[in-house]
């Protein structure tokens, strides 16, 4: 069974290709949001977050890389959930390329690679079945999510910061997985630099955090991979985390963090409200569903990841 673990042609790309053309944003502070998982109460906590920095003068832009939709399978959470983000800074990430235009032979879209157990494949491609179902009854949000771009370049602070779902060769890549990290992924990376002409790469779709910073031809760069910002990624913590991207420091405690060219690139939690949000998932997805199976518990309790797991050793 292919379903899940391939990847499709559409979602690949030339890495030299990503930031030909960044975008200038006018903003003090990057918000980066992978993996919200269709979680609104998530949503609501980035939300203040942001209004919290805002009260003290920082302009703050929400900048979305895949993702936002996956738990909220209902008629209801998932057109409030893609009306909320869609108004902000939005790429794609395999669940919203799957659900505007589904691949043959795709499933989820994830491309798993091996060291995933076959059981989570297989739950995530009946979970996308049943979403793709409730996407069907909205064509208009539909055709929003289909005209997203697959990758941001933006400038900012007069650096490039490349924001995509999964590494620079594919919308569904696992080269900027913690675990890829771990394997020593040295040479792609350094490559993939020079090709984009990206000093920060900020990622997703792995669904476990990561930050890392190295010299590459003798400029400084940094990747960030938040994890989820819908559920938990550290040990005993189920809350989730967003990339702070910022020429000044994190107005509230970062569970990791570093500066580098004078940008302060952190991983900040986000504390939604757990309770409401498990009943509501719960109503969705009771026991013994594809999601419950493999997703609540780390939902309620987290990863098996401590927090000095994250921040990589910099390499130059």
């Amino acid at each position: 069974m292919t379903e899940g673990r391939s990847c499709p042609l559409a979602y690949r790309y030339s890495p030299a290709s990503l930031c030909q053309e960044p975008a200038q944003v006018s903003a003090d502070v990057l918000y980066v949001i992978g993996g919200l998982y269709g979680n609104p109460f998530a949503l609501d906590e980035i939300e203040q977050m942001a209004l919290a920095e805002e009260r003290q003068g920082h302009r703050v832009k929400l900048v979305f890389n895949g993702d936002f939709n996956w738990f909220n399978a209902s008629d209801s959470l998932f057109r409030e959930i893609n009306n909320r983000v869609l108004d902000h800074i939005v790429s794609l990430g395999n669940v919203e390329y799957e659900l505007a235009n589904p691949s043959p032979a795709a499933g989820c879209g994830c491309a798993y690679p091996e060291f995933v157990d076959q059981g989570v494949v297989e739950r995530s491609n009946r979970m996308m079945e049943r979403l793709q179902a409730v996407a069907d009854g909205h064509p208009d949000i539909r055709k929003r999510l289909s005209l997203l771009p697959r990758y941001r370049c933006l400038m900012f602070g007069g650096l490039k910061i490349l924001v995509l779902h999964g590494d620079p060769a594919s919308l569904a890549g696992w080269g900027l997985a913690h675990e890829s990290f771990a394997a020593g992924n040295g040479e792609p990376l350094a490559q993939w630099f020079r090709e984009s002409g990206a000093d920060v790469i900020a990622s997703t779709h792995t669904c476990l955090p990561v930050l890392w910073s190295g010299l590459v031809d003798e400029r400084s760069r940094v990747v960030v991979n938040n994890g989820a910002a819908g559920m938990g990624n550290l040990r005993h913590d189920p809350r989730g985390l967003i990339t702070r991207i910022s020429l000044s420091s994190p107005v509230a405690e970062p569970v990791a963090g570093l500066e580098r060219r004078g940008l302060h690139v952190s991983l900040m939690p986000v504390a939604y409200a757990l309770g409401p949000w498990l009943a509501q998932f719960d109503q969705l997805w009771p026991p013994g569903s594809p999601a419950s199976l493999s997703y609540r518990n780390r939902i309620t309790d987290g990863t098996s990841l401590a927090v000095d797991s994250v921040i990589f050793p910099t390499i130059s």
